[in-house]
């Protein structure tokens, strides 16, 4: 690691040995649930590789007081977490599938953290097998091949579970269903190009051959889709029709109309009534809503150039109707927010709803 600094070298041989650990949790076979620690190994991997790559540029990966001074935490530094790392590194752009497949693992790993789920294993796989091939070529284009893990791994042995019963067993957990609902969620939020981009979650047909004659010849050998040809992909594309099981996605099934969300807000605040032309009216209504998401950032603005740029955990921006659904949890988030008489009548006397 000649000609790093010392502590882009530091940070980056923890994010390696955090790497490769979390691929050794992943491949024994007698721990259940594989992704948790995986997932929580990763994500300070990913950490430790963005504060190396930031010190390599001469830059300080610790948050700042608006007087320009550094935050400390204990006497220490306090470095950005991994969504800042990923908004100093990516900057605007935002539809990145390298970046969204991380921003999937951050809230799903604060879901998970606590419960063990080992059915969740394989339908994450792709999603998890992408976030270390990243890894790898992230850390190749950042500091050279010489550092990358490929040459410290093998294909693990593997005994794959039945699709059908993996699917019962998330089903019918409901230890498992919020997680479920939060991966199902997530996945609609992102365009079809980052979902279909390999950089996103890989995807990878293992079809048993006979013997090859040639002793040389590799017991499995990894292509790269995007280097197939025309004719190759278009065979391809015909093999996994026959081979994949069918899902009929329905588009944003937990979201909420802007109409539903006051009544439910209104309700859960005790239904609240002001007087208004002489007669009582709900105190929470679809104007007042209006003002919460331009309060709180939920949406942006109707017209808006990006539509899409929305706080997901509340809001889901539906293309197809150029319209707008909220979730339960932004629900929950008004009742909490508004139980404040302070802040209702903030909310209340805010700028007027366009």
């Amino acid at each position: 690691m000649r000609g790093l600094p010392r502590n882009a070298k530091g940070a980056l041989e923890k994010a390696r040995d955090c790497a490769l650990l979390a691929v050794e949790v992943y491949n024994k076979p007698a721990i259940k649930f594989k992704s948790g620690g995986y997932i929580s190994l990763m994500v300070i991997a990913w950490t430790a590789l963005f504060h190396a790559i930031f010190f390599k540029r001469k830059l300080k990966p610790f948050y700042r007081r608006e007087s320009g001074r550094f935050v400390k935490v204990d006497g220490d530094f306090k470095y950005w977490e991994l969504d800042e790392s990923l908004r100093q590194y990516y900057q605007a752009d935002t539809g990145n599938p390298v970046r969204k497949n991380l921003e999937f693992f951050i809230p799903l790993r604060n879901r998970i953290e606590h419960r063990s789920m080992p059915e969740l294993d394989g339908s994450i796989f792709g999603e998890c097998q992408a976030m270390l091939l990243n890894f790898d070529e992230m850390v190749e284009r950042e500091f050279g091949a010489r550092f990358c893990l490929r040459e410290s791994l093998s294909f693990a042995l593997q005994l794959f579970p039945s699709s059908a019963n993996l699917a019962a067993a998330i089903q019918h957990s409901p230890m498992t269903k919020p997680v479920v609902d939060f991966i199902q969620q997530y996945r609609s939020t992102i365009s079809a190009e980052v979902a279909g981009s390999g950089k996103f979650a890989f995807k990878a047909f293992l079809i048993q051959v006979g013997n090859h004659k040639s002793e040389s010849a590799l017991p499995i050998q990894f292509i790269h889709y995007d280097k197939l040809s025309d004719d190759q992909k278009k065979q391809l594309s015909n093999f996994a029709v026959m081979v994949k099981n069918r899902e009929v996605p329905v588009a944003n099934p937990d979201t909420i109309r802007a109409g539903d969300v006051a009544k439910k807000v209104q309700a859960g605040l005790g239904n609240p009534q002001i007087e208004r032309g002489g007669k009582l009216v709900n105190r929470f209504n679809l104007a007042i809503h209006t003002r919460c998401w331009k309060r709180y950032k939920a949406r942006p603005d109707s017209g808006s150039a990006n539509p899409e740029a929305t706080d997901w955990k509340y809001c889901i921006y539906d293309k197809r109707h150029n319209d707008y659904g909220y979730t339960q949890a932004w629900v929950e988030f008004l009742i909490e927010k508004l139980k404040t008489p302070a802040e209702l009548d903030a909310v209340c006397k805010s700028e007027p709803a366009n």
